[in-house]
């Protein structure tokens, strides 16, 4: 046999086709029948869809575990922003802090923050209850607590439900703040 013989005993099965009216002249020749070919290109679209699919679930969930990853960090920014709210109040009214007139006794529930006006330091801490409620939210599990000594060093204790589970899978937050007046 020939080579010419071999070549198109080889090529007789496939199919030759013209890719375009521009390359008319030219042939090009497939290497598997077409007969083979059929549902293969179907079967790899799908595939794709399905890696393609699967990826951007993965995305949405990395994006709803950063939105409660940053709204987590942020309350307790806003915490952390409210007790050094308190503590400057304090600073400019420093013979009431030392005195005690801003301690709390029990922690003050940003649900029923008192009206009690009088003292300077009944409306700042009415103010920063207020605060509380509107940043961290009105409710019983938000408090907060005031301790001062004579010799100026406070501490601040804020106290809030988190929706992001911290320590030991609690959803109760505390930001604690030592400062000297």
């Amino acid at each position: 046999m020939t080579y010419r013989e071999t070549r198109r005993a080889f090529h007789a099965p496939l199919q030759a086709h013209a890719t375009s009216r521009a390359c008319r002249g030219r042939r090009s020749i497939r290497l598997v029948p077409r007969r083979t070919q059929r549902g293969v290109g179907l079967i790899e679209v799908m595939v794709s869809v399905l890696i393609l699919s699967i990826a951007f679930l993965g995305i949405a969930a990395l994006q709803a575990t950063s939105l409660a990853a940053n709204n987590s960090a942020m309350a307790r920014s806003m915490a952390t922003i409210a007790s050094y709210s308190i503590l400057d109040a304090m600073r400019a009214d420093l013979s009431n802090a030392t005195s005690g007139n801003y301690n709390t006794s029990s922690p003050i529930k940003a649900s029923a923050c008192s009206a009690t006006a009088g003292t300077l330091a009944a409306v700042q801490t009415n103010h920063w209850c207020a605060l509380l409620g509107s940043t961290l939210g009105a409710a019983d599990t938000t408090t907060g607590a005031i301790s001062c000594t004579a010799n100026g060093d406070c501490t601040v204790t804020i106290s809030f439900v988190d929706v992001r589970p911290g320590v030991n899978k609690s959803t109760q937050q505390t930001v604690v703040t030592r400062a000297m007046l």
